[in-house]
Parts: structure tokens; sequence; C-alpha cells
């Protein structure tokens, strides 16, 4: 589905229209119709069997004044009493199960759309409450989208029977008995909304500690070297106060409805005994029509309770679909594949050049590395084009520019360095070449296409990238070193391992490739995790590989050898690199000056040193400010 088809469908169900949100349910509940109508049937029928005891029971008291035999009767109510108890823990498991294939349902569903959403929307969103959203919530959503509607439409199709029943065999107590339900009922009315809301503020609440919680664990080891446990103890003590308060109120209002049918309930038994016992002594009444009364109202305190905690169940249901059907609300990215893209001179989705970059003269194109003519290896992947022109960004409205009309090329195999100040914008050229924003003015081309032209996956799929902090994933070495190319062979892996100078690790961990690396790498170094990363993008062959910062966490001899990893990429592939080492920017084919959100000079480093005074002062400091 293309973003604007998923938007389109969710603005069909906005947060704040109730119908919307029981349409909402509905969909969820929908491909299951057949197993809810076996699952309420049986609840269905479990609950007739109950609502005939009493009917029996009548029978077996005139029975035993009339001194006939009790064996029929007994033999018929322990039936009812035997078989309806069956029936309805049948029902109950259709029904449960059934609502544990919705919820898969729709955290399939919501997994799919959190992993699709654009970056500019996460950035500005608390994961832990995403991650509320897709726990908690949708655990509510199990109860309503199966029993809480199920016994919803049993328990009121009971309670009707019940009453039909009670003014069959009395309308004068059932006269009583119903103007005593009418004021529960209007009292439930009242406080089933605040339910919903309260439910609501509860789960936001949930997922605001979900959040803090998250940032602790994202930064454990800086709390504890900045002995700042008890600060950070106080905050989580603050959301969980706050969340303890919502959850209170959520607690008092269903507190409030249980109550009242509970109590409604009583006051009509003690109503319809006081008035049917003055009935049975005046003798317009038998006892055992008062008994089977009784009993009756006894058993309709169960469809009347389940229906209070179904409307109650349904209240919350109904908030955790708004807070799902938020998440909907959010931007996401077509990342489908199935749209082939091509380009002139582009690679095809499936990884083959439709063909080779030529020059004028029809001979294939290379480029010169410190006076060296580099050629392409034969049969290799084409590296990418990429042109930047008259660029202007912003991260957000009201948010400065960030780059204020940045125009390059980098074109062809090669090694072009980003270097300047920080705040100067050379990691945004890397977020915008992947996409994970779009240029506020200007345009961003790779092979001579807009990246906003190119299908997402196509795109992608032709980019390495390593990132400034070189994240690690929870897994096995390998898992995160075929993470980007799941179809790797173990002689890719064992390849690509060499290449990244990662065959020490390799050979000192326990499980060697097989072994975890715990959460977030923990049990790697810095180094190790930076070449993990720089390891898992060469093993994608990507045409075009954009290295931020890839040597900052290198001793001088990894940086070396790395260094020489980039130099062999650069033969055949488009490597773009922010650096801030000195060492790397020499080798570069091409560097570009960025300075305040736009380049102030392109050149190599002799020419540069040559031409721009503010390139001289940073290659005179040895050292490159990191972005």
């Amino acid at each position: 589905m293309s973003e604007r088809r998923t938007r389109d469908a969710h603005a069909q169900y906005p947060h704040d229209a109730p119908r919307a949100s029981w349409r909402r349910i509905w969909d969820y509940g929908r491909p299951h119709w057949k197993a809810l109508l076996v699952g309420g049937l049986l609840s269905f029928l479990g609950g007739m069997t109950g609502i005939l005891q009493p009917l029996v029971a009548k029978v077996v008291i005139e029975a035993l004044g009339a001194g006939e035999s009790l064996v029929r009767p007994l033999l018929v109510l322990t039936a009812a009493v035997i078989g309806g108890a069956l029936i309805s823990a049948a029902g109950a498991f259709v029904l449960e199960r059934t609502g544990q294939s919705v919820v898969l349902a729709v955290r399939r569903q919501l997994v799919s759309r959190l992993l699709r959403l654009r970056v500019a929307e996460v950035d500005r969103l608390k994961p832990g409450d995403l991650v509320s959203r897709l726990t908690a919530d949708t655990t509510l959503l199990r109860t309503v989208a199966t029993s809480g509607i199920s016994d919803a439409v049993t328990s009121s199709v009971l309670l009707v029977a019940g009453i039909v029943l009670m003014a069959v065999m009395d309308p004068v107590l059932f006269g009583v008995t119903a103007v005593v339900v009418v004021v529960a009922a209007i009292t439930m009315v009242a406080v089933l909304p605040r339910i919903g809301r309260a439910t609501e503020a509860s789960q936001a609440a949930l997922g605001e500690m979900g959040s803090q919680l998250e940032r602790v664990f994202g930064a454990f080891r800086t709390i504890k070297a900045s002995s700042a446990e008890t600060v950070e103890a106080r905050r989580l003590d603050a959301s969980a106060r706050r969340a303890w308060t919502k959850g209170v109120a959520q607690a008092g209002w269903s507190a409030v409805a249980g109550v009242t049918a509970w109590l409604s309930t009583n006051v009509a038994f003690l109503v319809v005994l006081g008035f049917g016992g003055a009935r049975v002594a005046s003798g317009a009444l038998e006892v055992s029509s008062l008994i089977a009364f009784l009993l009756l109202l006894f058993y309709l305190m169960e469809p009347i309770s389940t229906l209070v905690s179904a409307a109650t169940d349904l209240q919350s249901g109904l908030a955790a679909v708004r807070r799902i059907d938020e998440v909907g609300a959010l931007e996401g990215e077509d990342t489908d594949a199935s749209e082939p893209h091509r380009a002139a001179g582009a690679e095809t989705l499936d990884g083959h050049a439709d063909a080779g970059v030529t020059t004028p003269a029809g001979k294939v194109a290379g480029t010169r590395h410190n006076g060296v003519h580099r050629t392409p290896v034969p049969g290799a992947r084409q590296p990418a084009r990429v042109s930047f022109a008259d660029v202007v960004f912003r991260y957000a409205d009201g948010l400065p520019l960030v780059h204020h009309g940045v125009t390059f090329e980098a074109a062809g195999a090669g090694l072009t360095a980003l270097v300047g100040p920080s705040g100067a914008g050379k990691t945004t050229v890397f977020s915008l070449l992947e996409r994970f924003y779009d240029a506020t003015g200007g345009s961003v081309s790779v092979d001579g296409v807009d990246v906003r032209d190119w299908p997402l996956a196509g795109l992608r799929g032709a980019i390495g990238y390593v990132e400034q902090d070189a994240p690690v994933l929870d897994g096995t070495l390998r898992d995160n070193l075929v993470l980007a190319a799941p179809d790797a062979t173990d002689t890719d892996v064992e390849e690509v391992v060499g290449r990244a100078r990662l065959s020490e690790l390799v050979g000192r961990l326990p499980d060697g490739i097989d072994s975890a690396v715990g959460h977030r790498g923990t049990t790697l170094s810095g180094g190790e995790r930076q070449r993990v990363a720089i390891a898992r993008a060469l093993l994608r062959r990507p045409r075009l590989l954009l290295l931020d910062e890839a040597t900052s966490q290198l001793d001088a001899a990894n940086e070396a050898a790395l260094k020489e990893v980039m130099l062999d990429a650069a033969r055949d592939t488009n490597v773009m690199v922010v650096a801030h080492r000195l060492s790397t920017v020499t080798s570069a084919d091409r560097i570009v000056v960025l300075d305040a959100g736009v380049v102030r000079a392109v050149g190599t480093h002799e020419q540069l040193v040559a031409s721009d005074d503010l390139y001289r002062d940073l290659a005179a400091s040895q050292l490159l400010t990191a972005s």
C-alpha cells in the first residue's frame, strides 16, 4: 500500500469518533467471524440451560408439595447444570483462542506499520510508548474483540429472556424489579464513558513510564558513571505515581459500575422478597412461584454482572483501538519492492546493471586516485552517481535551516570525503541520500533520478550505510553481519570478515561467528562494533557506500587497515565518508568542504590546502572536527 493510500485508509477512522472505533473493532474481528459465531452460540446455549434451572426448580417444589416422584425433575436439573457448564466452558475456550488470534493479527499489522514509519516520525515519538501500544493496548483489544462483544450480546439476550419470564410469571413483581433495573441502567450510561476516558489516560501513563525506562536503559552506563541513579529513580517514581493515579481513577469508575450492578440486583431481591412475601401471605401468589422468581432473579445476577464487565471491557477496548489507530495515522514509508525501477545507467532491483557507465567515446569510465587511473572490476555492480543541486533542508517547520543550498557531485567509483566544522550538515547529506528525510528544496539525485522518484527498496538496496555510532543489535555476530544481506553465503561472510579485519575477533569468540554479542553489542569494543557495521555494509555489495566517521573509534593500526578496505571498495564503488582524520581525507579523490550548510569548496587535498583557508586550518590541526 502506498503512503497516500495508507493515510487515506486511516483517515476513515478519526480517533475521536466512537462509530469509527466500533468499526475498527469489527474490522479486527471480521476475519474470525465463524469462530466468534460458534463461541457465541455455545456461550448462549450454556446460558440458556442456566435460565431454565429456576423453572425446573419450580416443578421440583410443586412435585414435592403434591407428593409426586422427584427423580425425573432432579435428573433434568442435574443434566441442565452439568451440560450448561460443559457448553459454557467450550464457548469460553473458543472465544479465548480466537482472541489470541485477533491479537496476533493486530500485532503483526502494528509491527509492520511501526517498522515502516518515517525516521522523522520516530524522532519525535517515545519508543517506550510505542512498545506499550504494541503490548498492553493490543492485550486490552483481545478481550473486547472476542469475549467482550460475545458476552455483551449473550448477556443481553439472556437478560431479556429472563425479564420476559419474570413478566410472564408475575407482572407485579416484575414491575417492582424493572424500576430498580432502570435506575441502575441510567447510572451505568453515565459511568461507562468515564471508564473509557480513564482507561485511555491510564494506558497513556503506562506508555510514558515505559518511555522513561527505555530512556534509562538506553544510557545505563552513563547514568551509572554519573552517579545519577537517585535522580533517575525520582523521575521514574514520579512517572510510576502518575500511572498509579490514572490506574486508580480507572479502577474507581470500574468499581462504581460493578457496585451499581451488584446493588441493583440485591435491592431488587429485597424488594421482591418483601412484596412477594406479602402476596404469598394474601394468597395472591404461590410459594413455588415466589421461589422460582427469586431463583430467576439470582440467576440474572450473572448476566447482569457479565454485561457490566463486558461494557467496561468494551470501553477499555475502544480506548486501546484509538491508541493503536494513532500509530496508523503516522506517516509511513512505501518499502514495497514489487515495482521495478530503471534509470539510464542505473542497476535494476535484482542487483544487475542495465548498462555500464560510459564516456562519450563509449569506453568504460574510470576514476583517478592520487594520479593512478582506477578501472572498475569487470562484472562488478556499477557505482552510483550522486548529485546535490541547490539543496535546502530543515528537520522540521520552525527549526533553522541545516542546508542553505548545497550543490556538489560525486560520480562513479572513488572516495569522496565530506569535511567541515561541527553543525556544517555533513551527516545530513547521508540522511537525505537514504531518504530518512526529504529535502525542503532543491534536488538530491542518484543515477540522475531524484531520490523521491526511486522506490525506497531499490534506493536503499543500492546503498551501504555505516552510522556514526555503529549500532550492533542483540543476537549473534552472524545475525548482525547478514542483516542487510540475508541470502549471503558462508563464503561471502568469511570474505567480508577478512576484509573488515574481524578474523581475530571471530577466532577468540567462544562460538566463533555464531557467538552472541549482547544487547547493543556490549561484549564488543567500540572499534569492533565499527568494523562489524562496516562488514555488514560491505556484505550488501553496495553501489554507494556511506561511512559516517567510520574510523573515529579505531586505533592507528586498525585505522590503517580499514583505510585500505575503503580504498579497495572505492575501486568499483562510490564511497562517501564523513571524515575528521587527516589520513582519511588525504586519500580521497575529491573533498567537499561544508560550512554552515553550504558547500564552501570542492577539490583534492593539495588543491584545497592551496586555495581554501578553512580547509587549510582544519588540515593544519591534524584533526578535523566531528559532525
